[in-house]
């Protein structure tokens, strides 16, 4: 009642075109629910459908690889900030060391579990870290290990309100101020039939020891959701038309020639078929066939599908490309449309979505959380010997997080206009080598050991000098 009031006022007042119930509009009456109850009613069937995209649909999976290498590439690295040179030195070797410890299941290093995190999170829209304290006797160099738990894990249906005051939304415990206190995990996928034991059992983790990496888009909300899903419709029934179309020429090409006569009789010799009666005949090259009187031979002209098909495609791709929010290139790898301009307005448009992900999700939510922890475990277990390091743990934990380095469409003209930009004083050599994914310090080191090495060898690189002209 109180909203058909609402439309007969707006109606009589006008003003936004966009809240009218014309005609135009009268069928557009979008859910008005938050992100936590849609999510809660449809978040599993949207993830379900963007992992089976994944592994069966070529576009979906480009997207996510070329995603997940854009991002992460070789991995998102630390750089410390502490200022002695030794003990900045000690800290960078113990964390190479324990990079390659970093994986409980021991599958892939922890850049790799950066560049698994990126793929979850574009394919459901969230994903989880549990911090796995290790005993001495493990030999670890720091006894700390991290488990991925994919977003399937934290169920959405597990709401409750406890004995204690605290609140349990969408697997996730609050007190009383709203604060994380706990998740609630499945001891076991709900999917994976080869582990059935404790199938539907939770178990309560602290929320110091969880790591939850997702990219909100609403103000409070609580669990993630997939970059697929403004994608997934077009990119099914894309599929679909595209198996359709295969299928028409698959069946088009069975049929070479048709033979018409006016008569019952047979006109040709039935083709070895197993019985079935079906009349065929084979046809070779250069083949000359006698035709009783009235027989005809007419050659198969199917339908083709004109020249819609690219276009329609192009422009599908296209809308798929902005939902994903990945370049039309990257998403179909067709570079038979790009230009030097325009690649480069594509790559520089997304590589600001990228930077801005990178230091708001990936650097802020993960990185920072594991090297915090990572430090203190370090300390604790002995590995790192730090005088002074409790009262001053936010100056001993600084540390800078480089990404990996964009390769540029014309690298030349990329690096002469840095080249005039740090000479200019616009910029600084520190700040170009970080935008690249490396540490000055590390690199002002090397290139002081290489020159070392080569005045103690007799070595001269580089471009030799011009002989001087003879004086007359």
């Amino acid at each position: 009642m109180l909203s058909a009031l609402r439309r007969k006022v707006g109606a009589f007042i006008g003003g936004f075109e966009a809240g009218m119930s014309n005609r135009r509009l009268k069928g557009f009456q979008p859910s008005r629910a938050h992100l936590n109850t849609l999510i809660a009613a449809a978040g599993s069937d949207i993830t379900a459908r963007a992992r089976h995209l994944v592994r069966n649909n070529g576009y979906a999976a480009n997207a996510i690889e070329s995603w997940a290498g854009n991002v992460v590439g070789a991995g998102i690295k630390p750089s410390s900030l502490i200022a002695d040179a030794t003990l900045k030195a000690a800290v960078q070797k113990l964390w190479l060391a324990w990079t390659d410890e970093s994986d409980a299941e021991g599958l892939t290093d922890f850049y790799g579990q950066q560049r698994r995190a990126a793929r979850e999170v574009f394919i459901a829209g969230e994903v989880f870290f549990r911090f796995r304290p290790r005993r001495p006797e493990d030999g670890l160099s720091v006894p700390l290990q991290l488990q991925m738990l994919p977003s399937e894990m934290l169920p959405l249906t597990r709401n409750q309100t406890l004995p204690g005051g605290n609140v349990i939304r969408q697997g996730i415990e609050f007190d009383r101020i709203g604060r994380r206190v706990a998740y609630h995990f499945l001891r076991r996928h709900p999917g994976d039939c080869t582990d059935p034991g404790m199938a539907g059992e939770t178990v309560r983790v602290p929320a110091s020891e969880i790591i939850h990496v997702m990219d909100p888009v609403d103000a409070g909300q609580l669990r993630g959701v997939s970059r697929f899903a403004p994608a997934i419709v077009k990119l099914f029934l894309l599929d679909q038309y595209d198996d359709a179309e295969l299928d028409r020429k698959k069946v088009a090409a069975m049929y070479a020639l048709f033979v018409t006569t006016p008569s019952p009789g047979e006109p040709f010799d039935i083709a070895e078929d197993g019985g079935t009666g079906d009349r065929v005949m084979d046809v070779q090259p250069g083949q000359v066939v006698m035709l009783e009187p009235g027989e005809e031979i007419q050659t198969s002209a199917p339908a083709d599908v004109g020249g819609s098909y690219e276009a329609f495609q192009y422009r599908t791709l296209l809308q798929i490309a902005a939902a994903l929010g990945v370049p039309y290139a990257y998403l179909s790898n067709d570079m038979l449309k790009a230009n030097y301009s325009n690649s480069r307005l594509a790559l520089l448009e997304f590589r600001r979505r990228i930077d801005a992900w990178q230091h708001a999700v990936m650097v802020y939510q993960l990185c920072r959380a594991v090297w915090q922890r990572w430090m203190d475990t370090a300390v604790m277990a002995g590995a790192l010997t730090i005088k002074g390091y409790e009262p001053n743990r936010a100056g001993f934990t600084a540390c800078s997080w480089l990404p990996p380095k964009w390769d540029w469409v014309d690298p030349l003209k990329d690096a002469r206009a840095e080249i005039e930009q740090i000479e200019a004083g616009l910029k600084s050599r520190t700040q170009a080598l970080a935008e690249r994914g490396f540490d000055a310090e590390q690199v002002d080191a090397e290139i002081a050991a290489d020159k070392a090495r080569e005045q103690r060898l007799g070595l001269v690189l580089g471009t030799p000098p011009m002989p001087s002209a003879p004086t007359q």
